[in-house]
């Protein structure tokens, strides 16, 4: 797939603990942007932070468990990221969507041949 040099960040924030039919949202988001064919996307865990209820989430020592942020990043074109929008805002009851214009350095698939192994 190539990208154009002018494309789109969708980030999604939302808490480790949120769910769709049972499970976590974030890798339920992650399949469907896969299923609708963006070109990527990443999900990062937070150690800290607070939303519109202003509760603070934090991982610490003694907690087993914990509703840490989770941040989605998607890439890639602006008319793909807003087709894929709507299926955000249907399914995201807590949480924040913000989306960014980036330009697009490069998008490579690993077939290179990596120089290290040709010894």
């Amino acid at each position: 797939m190539i990208l154009p040099e002018d494309g789109c960040l969708l980030r999604i924030f939302i808490g480790e603990s949120d769910r769709h039919d049972g499970k976590p949202l974030s890798e339920w988001l992650i399949r469907q942007a896969r299923e609708q064919g963006l070109a990527g996307a990443t999900v990062l865990r937070g150690i800290q932070g607070f939303g519109a209820h202003s509760r603070l989430h934090a991982a610490k020592i003694m907690r087993l468990s914990a509703d840490l942020p989770i941040i989605i990043e998607i890439v890639d074109t602006t008319e793909k990221i807003e087709a894929f929008l709507p299926l955000v805002d249907e399914n995201v009851q807590e949480g924040l969507a913000t989306v960014e214009k980036v330009r697009i350095r490069l998008y490579r698939h690993g077939d290179r041949m990596d120089p290290e192994q040709d010894s």
